[in-house]
């Protein structure tokens, strides 16, 4: 609904709303307005490019959406989007702080903040990690199909890096359910010995699982129960990067 009044707001509001209702009538109601103005609206816009008519009485999103659309992605960077929530997640928790990003049967960290400590993560912008054995791969695995998980655990082969990894697809996939009904996942030793970790997924504007957030720190420096603790920060902090970067609402 929008504000009594406000022009520009309506007309933002019926630009909205075509994207899942054609008629006037159901625009008008998803929006609070008028059908005479959503009427009236529709036609500037169509006049704009921004809608065409469906040629049965309805209205459907025009070509310059797409042209506009297009020329704002070619200038989108998640990690910048993503700046303010990690830096109030690395403010909150003092931990190491990262954000990646999936890239085919991988990862690679786009952003990362060091944490608070006497030490340095192993860790690099541009560095790849492996789904498999990361917090941040095992909550992107977590959010894609079965068969596709499968296929990625074949060509990559689920290397057991050290004594905690999950090396076979079946208890991998095992463990994903978990991840997913819990919202994120942990890695406790499973990708370099002594390191532990919490990450939460983050999904694009399609809804698409795009990569995830993490906070790591040495196992001497934090326990399991930490983790947990840890976790619903770490959540919080990669819903406000996927809302950031337009993912829908639940």
């Amino acid at each position: 609904m929008v504000r009594e009044g406000s022009s520009i707001d309506k007309a933002l509001a019926v630009l909205e709303a075509i994207a899942e209702h054609h008629r006037v009538t159901d625009i008008a109601a998803a929006t609070g307005v008028s059908k005479s103005t959503v009427h009236r609206i529709l036609q500037s816009l169509v006049e704009w490019g921004f809608a065409r008519s469906d040629g049965s009485g309805g209205y459907e999103p025009g070509p310059r959406i797409l042209t506009l659309a297009g020329r704002v992605m070619t200038r989108f960077d998640p990690a910048r989007q993503a700046a303010d929530a990690l830096k109030a997640l690395h403010e909150r928790t003092g931990y190491t702080t990262h954000f990646a990003i999936r890239s085919g049967d991988e990862a690679v960290y786009v952003q990362k903040l060091e944490g608070r400590r006497p030490y340095q993560m192993p860790s690099r912008v541009g560095m790849s990690l492996r789904l498999h054995s990361t917090a941040i791969g095992k909550s992107i695995l977590a959010h894609l199909p079965e068969d596709e998980v499968r296929a990625i655990a074949e060509r990559t082969g689920l290397s057991p890096l050290t004594p905690n990894t999950l090396a076979t697809t079946e208890d991998l996939l095992e463990h994903l359910v978990r991840v997913r009904a819990a919202g994120y996942a942990v890695d406790e030793e499973e990708n370099v010995p002594g390191v532990l970790c919490v990450g939460a997924p983050v999904f694009d504007h399609t809804g698409q699982v795009l990569g995830g957030i993490s906070i790591s720190a040495l196992a001497m420096d934090m326990s399991r129960a930490d983790l947990e603790l840890l976790a619903p920060e770490v959540v919080k902090a990669a819903r406000e990067v996927s809302s950031a970067l337009g993912a829908p609402t639940a």
